[in-house]
């Protein structure tokens, strides 16, 4: 198949990209900044020469949008929206544009839009779409608006013959440098990856091979449109989640970090504490009604796979 990953350049594009150009399909990349000597120029925003590698694709993969490892200032959470929604319709005009449009287009979005809450998981059925919990911060709604305004931009594109999918991904853990997992390590073996917080707050997550996994059963599933969340059936606190981060290292300790001493830390490191605060309990209900099964289901597992692939290069 010819798959055509708008935005593919990050680590989530990455991991996609080796995955299905060592499965055989031809794989193109539209890129900001083109990296590699396939790589396409686009500018995420306007329909231009590029649109030609849409018309006669099989597959499109949107995963667009600026990192959201940042400060949440007004201008970032602009920049935020801006990409992915601008992105998001102007990949809905060049299919709706195409001769041979493409058959499907997953759609990259978050399961950020879920609420912040402890009590129950989120699926797709019965999950409680975010925005107005009580006891989260005010702008942390702005995020779950983006999300919203990116998913909106796919289901109300004018693509009768693609199949559209909104992929509600949770942190995608691989052992890439810079990849969140990357980051989460770094701090473990620091000696801080203890309990923010309190550490109640769930950690949402899916293992690379499992991500790739899901995106290529549900190329291959005709009947499935509409949201899915892509996260592992194991959400944990957050105080486990990095427990068992260590164990996998092999580091006795994390010292704990009150919330504080979160937003100190996020400041030095040019990120945001929603990241690290808000409980993002999510569960992938319709993956598992229909039939997928997962390699790596349980966070302890996933994370000693993970810490051995990253051995096996050498580093430790």
């Amino acid at each position: 198949m010819k798959i055509v990953i708008p935005g593919g350049t990050g680590q989530v594009g990455t991991v996609l990209r080796r995955a299905l150009s060592a499965a055989g399909h031809d794989v193109v990349v539209l890129s900001r900044s083109p990296r590699q000597r396939d790589d396409v120029q686009w500018d995420g925003a306007t329909l231009g020469p590029w649109a030609a590698e849409i018309d006669g694709s099989d597959v499109v993969v949107n995963l667009a949008g600026r990192s959201v490892n940042c400060r949440y200032t007004p201008g970032n959470l602009r920049e935020m929206m801006d990409s992915r929604v601008h992105s998001a319709r102007v990949v809905g005009e060049a299919i709706a544009a195409a001769a041979r449009p493409p058959r499907v287009w997953l759609q990259m979005s978050t399961a950020t839009v879920y609420a912040h809450r402890f009590d129950a998981p989120n699926d797709e059925a019965t999950g409680v779409i975010g925005g107005a919990e009580p006891d989260a911060p005010g702008y942390w709604a702005y995020s779950v608006d983006i999300a919203k305004a990116w998913e909106r931009e796919q289901e109300t594109a004018g693509t009768p013959h693609t199949r559209k999918v909104a992929l509600r991904a949770a942190m995608v853990m691989s052992p890439d440098r810079g990849g969140v997992f990357d980051v989460l390590l770094r701090l473990a073996r620091l000696g801080l990856g203890g309990p923010v917080a309190g550490g109640a707050q769930y950690v949402s997550w899916i293992h690379d091979q499992d991500f790739v996994r899901a995106v290529e059963f549900l190329l291959a599933r005709d009947d499935i449109t509409g949201p899915v969340n892509l996260a592992a059936p194991g959400p944990l606190p957050q105080r486990d989640f990095m427990r068992a981060l260590r164990t996998a290292w092999g580091v006795p300790v994390g010292l704990p970090a009150t919330r504080w001493m979160a937003e100190a830390g996020a400041f030095v490191l040019r990120s945001d504490t929603e990241l690290l605060l808000k409980s993002r309990r999510v569960v992938p209900g319709r993956l598992l009604d229909a039939g997928f099964t997962f390699g790596r289901p349980d966070w302890p597992t996933a994370a000693d796979d993970l810490v051995r692939r990253l051995r096996s290069r050498g580093v430790g």
